[in-house]
């Protein structure tokens, strides 16, 4: 049988204010291209279908629209939240998508109560269990290992062990005549970002690492890392990546769906199809006049300008002017002039919220790990009540 493997598509990004709702519109409509034209029996798709737990109308529409078009073509759909996603929006709407054959899981669940999707494929008629882990935050999981597990959990901290009892649950589940299949929404350790991920529910205590999964998986479907990656393990564990640059972070990323054949006595292979809808993201260096002098050699990409000069009265406008691509223009420090750059950032590395505050702590002589834990527990809160926003 195959299947397809797809995640983060973080429909409703905008990326320095530019709209890319046409562009996300390309890069799903080449991915239902690729599942109907490899005549695909199931579409993955392992969370942040959207950019934000509140997406606009438009995003909605163009996501639905998407997934009535693969189960149309007696496609499989089965798809999780990810820590983008509002779950509890997603099971609303979960009983009018079970009419459609479009199979959503918001909030994690017990094997008995639903946690394992199995059917049986079109290709071959042979049985498939998909053990389905929506994004759970350190919160949630403790809730979710009480609820499906039935293990009073005390040590909040523990969040590879939670995730592993809730695991243990769902793949219990898996039996030795289907393909069996595990799709997470989570960080394994040893990952590498992407560039675009929401760092506050990907690192700190959010790490799990990939022993978790059973070796009687055939395969593992996992999102929330945004480069394409392979996780070294038992069993196959793959990071399909997001199909397309979510910011700049990512520029350098290759951008593909996962296709998988496998069969409940085979080793699944897995093939990358690459997916090219997605406008490219640039970064480039140098001075106004060196930027400006071939502006066709940038085609559609959308820019980043690292200015090598200094700066002077008029400048952005002359770069957009020529490039109205640009999205984003820095001056390096070296060349900042007082006055001049209005418009333009200065080019310094940034940190995440944690290594600022814990450049502070350093600074103020605060070396307690309850101080950082709840740090990255009212961190988490925050960022995920902005989002619903």
């Amino acid at each position: 049988m195959k299947f397809l493997h797809t995640s983060d598509w973080h429909v409703g990004k905008t990326l320095k204010g530019r709209n890319r709702l046409e562009e996300q519109a390309g890069v799903l409509r080449e991915i239902t291209q690729i599942a109907v034209g490899n005549d695909v029996d199931a579409v993955l798709i392992a969370g942040d279908l959207y950019e934000n737990a509140a997406p606009t109308a438009d995003a909605q529409r163009l996501v639905v629209r998407t997934l009535l078009q693969l189960a149309k073509q007696d496609i499989e759909v089965v798809l999780i939240a990810g820590n983008h996603d509002h779950g509890a929006t997603l099971e609303a709407y979960k009983p009018l998508m079970d009419i459609a054959g479009i199979h959503v899981y918001g909030q994690a669940r017990p094997a008995a109560k639903g946690g394992v999707h199995s059917f049986r494929a079109k290709s071959t008629d042979e049985r498939v269990n998909v053990a389905v882990l929506p994004f759970l935050s350190q919160r949630y999981a403790v809730r979710a290992a009480e609820i499906i597990a039935n293990t009073p959990s005390q040590n909040v901290g523990a969040y590879d062990q939670l995730i592993r009892d809730v695991l243990d649950n769902l793949t219990g589940a898996f039996t030795s005549d289907a393909v069996n299949i595990v799709m997470a929404h989570l960080t394994c350790t040893g990952g590498v970002f992407g560039g675009g991920e929401r760092a506050a529910q990907s690192i700190m205590e959010y790490h799990v690492p990939a022993a978790i999964f059973p070796v009687e998986a055939h395969y593992v479907a996992l999102g929330h890392l945004h480069r394409r990656q392979t996780i070294p393990a038992a069993c196959p564990v793959h990071y399909s990546g997001s199909p397309y640059a979510i910011d700049f972070g990512e520029q350098n990323n290759t951008h593909v769906v996962c296709l998988v054949e496998a069969s409940p006595g085979t080793p699944a292979k897995i093939t990358d199809i690459p997916v090219t809808a997605g406008r490219r993201l640039r970064t480039i260096e140098g001075t106004v006049a060196q930027l400006t002098a071939d502006p066709a050699v940038y085609g559609e990409d959308y820019l980043r300008l690292v200015i090598t000069q200094p700066a002077y009265a008029g400048m952005r406008d002359d770069l957009l002017e020529a490039l109205p691509n640009a999205l984003e223009i820095r001056i390096l420090p070296d060349h900042a002039s007082t006055g001049a750059t209005a418009g333009i950032a200065t080019h310094q590395p940034t940190k995440t919220p944690a290594q600022l505050f814990s450049d502070y702590c350093h600074s103020v002589g605060v070396s307690d790990d309850r101080v950082t834990a709840l740090f990255n527990h009212l961190h988490d809160d925050l960022t995920r009540s902005t989002a619903r926003s």
